[in-house]
């Protein structure tokens, strides 16, 4: 394919949270055409060594790179901590990452912001070093929450009632004073699906995810480096799966 600007987009993720991404992607870019890439067969990423996991990632995103892709999106924010930065220094394509939405949390607010993530994701430098950075770092209470994006998984896979991950919720929340809280922080694509949940057990409080402020950022490289796809007519969606 000659002409970079056709080329599609990849969005990438250790299993199906990248799909509320790539959903937010499709509304504000139509016409751009992408591959979702699903690691299945590594799922969950949190319970395998960073080194091993870089190594996944890396021949992943080669994947895609040979696959024509003009940009890629890594929609998972383990993935993101693990390998943002090894995948940017072996890769000339732009390459966006996912990271909490703490920043945006955190304006104007003076109640405690409470953040939600998996442990691998709270455990890496990146998350520390965006943690560091922050002036308002005593509002923030850290939440990791083990095996959760494995349960919205199956789930979401099985099409079943979300009772497991409702009570899993209801003991996780278990000893957070929610009065003292503005907002929750949905660190993990995964828990994106969800959000009606956290929502019900956080009434009236605001409950945010870090997808469109990854896709206003996607849209915004393509703009600079010239590569958004201005064809009229609706973009189209291929999958890979390793499973």
């Amino acid at each position: 394919m000659n002409d970079r600007k056709l080329q599609p987009i990849g969005i990438f993720d250790s299993g199906i949270g990248g799909l509320s991404v790539l959903e937010e992607a499709r509304k504000l870019l139509p016409h751009e055409d992408f591959i979702y890439f699903s690691d299945s067969a590594n799922f969950p990423y949190g319970d395998k060594k960073t080194n091993e996991l870089k190594k996944i990632i890396i021949k992943n995103i080669k994947t895609l790179v040979d696959a024509g892709c003009k940009a890629i999106v890594i929609a998972c924010n383990t993935a993101t901590s693990v390998a943002i930065t090894d995948l940017r220094k072996k890769f000339s394509i732009p390459i966006i990452g996912m990271e909490p939405a703490i920043k945006p949390a955190l304006e104007g607010r003076h109640e405690k912001i409470l953040v939600l993530a998996t442990p691998l994701t709270l455990k890496l430098e990146k998350f520390n070093q965006l943690r560091s950075k922050l002036d308002k770092e005593d509002e923030l209470i850290i939440l990791p929450a083990k095996g959760l994006a494995g349960l919205i998984e199956k789930n979401v896979l099985n099409g079943s009632d979300k009772k497991e991950i409702k009570k899993y919720l209801e003991k996780l929340f278990s000893k957070i004073n929610k009065k003292e809280i503005s907002t929750v922080v949905l660190g993990c694509t995964h828990y994106v699906f969800i959000k009606d949940l956290v929502q019900k057990l956080f009434s009236g409080k605001k409950v945010i995810d870090g997808n469109l402020g990854t896709v206003q950022h996607l849209k915004k490289v393509l703009k600079e480096k010239n590569l958004l796809n201005k064809q009229k007519g609706k973009g189209n969606v291929c999958q890979i799966n390793t499973k």
